[in-house]
């Protein structure tokens, strides 16, 4: 040591390497936080992604079904004489 103290040298000794390996650690640690932080995100981005093209499905797959159900109930003698008012 760079000077005499009353503490073993084996403890200083120690308790510096505890605290070297722990400055050590601190930026594989925070690299290792911040790619599960992100992993984390872009997963729950794929996750809505996908519930909302579900959802989007089950809308168009209705307003499809409405859209026919309204073209069916449709008489068929006023849509001819709605187009022969058109094209006549």
């Amino acid at each position: 040591m760079a000077f005499p103290t009353s503490v073993n040298n084996q403890i200083t000794d120690s308790v510096t390497q505890a605290n070297t390996i722990a400055l050590g650690d601190a930026p594989a640690m925070a690299t290792g936080n911040l790619l599960i932080a992100t992993s984390q995100a872009l997963a729950n981005a794929a996750h809505n992604a996908t519930a909302n093209q579900q959802l989007a499905t089950t809308n168009q797959q209705a307003t499809t079904t409405m859209g026919i159900a309204n073209i069916y109930s449709l008489s068929t003698a006023s849509t001819g004489e709605a187009i022969e008012n058109i094209y006549g």
